[in-house]
């Protein structure tokens, strides 16, 4: 008898049938597929927060992860759960990381009702699913759609690839943090309708890291049918980090941790803090960088890279948004570098040299971006050229190999700037997270002026919403959207006006697909 069948039958004697919720007048409660759980009711919404779906990683540290043994007694889902480890960050941290949170209208009504779950950004190094901006209540309301977000390993206890250092002791090290993602979603499937929505409905979307973890997942054969629509905001992964070079980085790890590759029992056992130090080591492949942490082409999670050379078969039939923001490095730069704020046209060649991630002669992209825009200042070119050449390029890479399969993608620029400082961020990276989740108010949203900020949430959310119940953003409240086609590249535009355009930015897009593509990180 396999393992998964003795578990189930195990499981199945200790538990009441999985499925059964109450909603009654109090606490409401449901019956998980590893144990029961209560949650509360807030705004009309029941929400259950820190809902265990793994077992504690801290005593299989780079292992696949497992599911929880499972429990009888009624647990509280009241208060998140830990966050992974990672350098800062207020809230508690542990390797006992793995849990998610659930906000639904309604629980085993027969509802069935498309599930959205969210996969948090922070590259692939730090954030979590319980950050306020997050909050699902007012999407779960508002859509009639069960939200999901979900916490899993980061960084180097995510995705340090230990395999080819340690055979045999630590075969899946290099995707840790990705294959927590599919146990996740493996939950998400089995308890999708007692929290009243439907399994055969499940939208994954993400900002940033969550969108390249998607990106990920979408060329991951054991992600194979666990989702059902995607849409990736500022998140591209084109191409995993190869074997080689991942081992060089952990060789690095392990050099700042002083820990000979040759005793795999010390890097199992060398304290949580200590690792979180580590991380502050210099990429072996670029030392003005962090060490890289992020998916690993690896053999068994990956067999491909996942969106090179071409778009991954899997995941053809899968509807899928992909969107970018217009001004994306203003803050991912301009934050860390405010004196950039201040460059002149002498000095920005060698700007953009630091920052474009990609070999371009800067002196031909600062005249050919003061051909296309005179009246643009070096500010201004500085970050439309560090947004076009670092951050905007994935997306085209992906979504031109998606049109060139016939897959059905729609694609979105974000242009409605933040008001913040009389609006010297533009529509900066982040800016759509707190739009999508309707969440404008709270910590870290970055709302645009007040009547068009409520218009374009309604919008946006609107169309995320309608591509997990349909398969496609179009709804009766927003302007046509065609699918991505390649060479109208039709773009949908939030902004102060709403609209559609063909090809935006083409200048831009044409002047850096004369050199190839490279994700940092390969």
């Amino acid at each position: 008898m396999s393992v998964n069948r003795r578990r189930l039958l195990m499981t199945a004697a200790m538990l009441p049938l999985a499925g059964w919720a109450r909603a009654g007048t109090g606490d409401p409660e449901v019956m998980t597929s590893n144990g029961p759980v209560r949650g509360r009711v807030e705004d009309g919404i029941q929400v259950f927060r820190g809902v265990r779906y793994g077992a504690d990683t801290a005593t299989t540290r780079f292992a696949r992860p497992k599911r929880p043994d499972p429990w009888t007694e009624v647990a509280a889902a009241t208060a998140y759960g830990a966050s992974a480890p990672q350098r800062g960050g207020d809230a508690p941290q542990s390797e006992d990381c793995l849990f998610l949170n659930v906000w639904t209208p309604g629980l085993s009504d027969g509802a069935r009702r498309p599930v959205m779950a969210y996969i948090h950004g922070g590259a692939y190094n730090s954030g979590s699913g319980s950050d306020e901006l997050y909050d699902g209540t007012r999407l779960a309301a508002r859509r009639d759609v069960v939200v999901v977000t979900v916490n899993h390993r980061l960084n180097a206890f995510g995705y340090l690839y230990l395999a080819p250092l340690m055979p045999g002791v630590f075969p899946d090290s290099g995707n840790a943090g990705q294959w927590d993602l599919i146990l996740a979603l493996e939950w998400v499937r089995d308890n999708a309708a007692a929290f009243g929505g439907d399994p055969g409905r499940v939208m994954v979307f993400g900002q940033s890291g969550g969108g390249a973890k998607i990106a990920t997942m979408m060329a991951s054969p054991a992600a194979a049918g666990l989702f059902h629509a995607a849409a990736t905001m500022s998140g591209q992964q084109v191409t995993a980090s190869g074997p080689l070079n991942a081992e060089r980085r952990a060789r690095a790890f392990l050099a700042a941790l002083k820990i000979d590759p040759d005793k795999p029992g010390a890097i199992a056992s060398v304290p949580a803090a200590r690792m979180i130090e580590a991380l502050g080591a210099r990429d072996p492949l670029d030392e003005t960088q962090g060490v890289y942490f992020g998916p690993v082409l690896d053999e068994r999670m990956l067999t491909r890279h996942p969106f090179w050379p071409d778009a991954p078969g899997q995941s053809a039939h899968i509807p899928m948004i992909l969107g970018n923001t217009l001004d994306e490095t203003r803050t991912l730069i301009g934050k860390r570098e405010p004196g950039l704020f201040e460059i002149g046209w002498d000095a920005l060649p060698g700007a953009l040299a630091r920052h474009m991630r990609c070999d371009i002669d800067p002196g031909a992209v600062v005249a050919a971006y003061r051909a296309a825009y005179p009246e643009r200042s070096p500010v201004d070119i500085f970050f439309a050229a560090a947004t076009a050449g670092r951050s905007w390029r994935g997306q085209v890479e992906e979504a031109d190999a998606r049109a060139r399969q016939g897959a059905p993608t729609w694609v979105y620029r974000f242009d409605l700037p933040w008001t913040e400082d009389g609006g010297k961020w533009g529509a900066p990276h982040t800016v759509d997270i707190g739009y999508v989740f309707g969440n404008l108010d709270k910590p870290g949203a970055m709302p645009g002026e007040a009547a068009a900020a409520r218009r374009v949430s309604d919008e946006i959310s609107g169309a995320f919403a309608a591509l997990a119940r349909t398969g496609s953003p179009e709804y009766a409240g927003l302007a046509a959207w065609p699918t991505y086609r390649v060479p109208a590249r039709e773009t949908m535009l939030f902004g102060a006006e709403t609209r559609m355009a063909r090809d935006p930015r083409g200048v831009e897009r044409a002047l850096f697909s004369k050199v190839p593509f490279i994700q940092w990180g390969s």
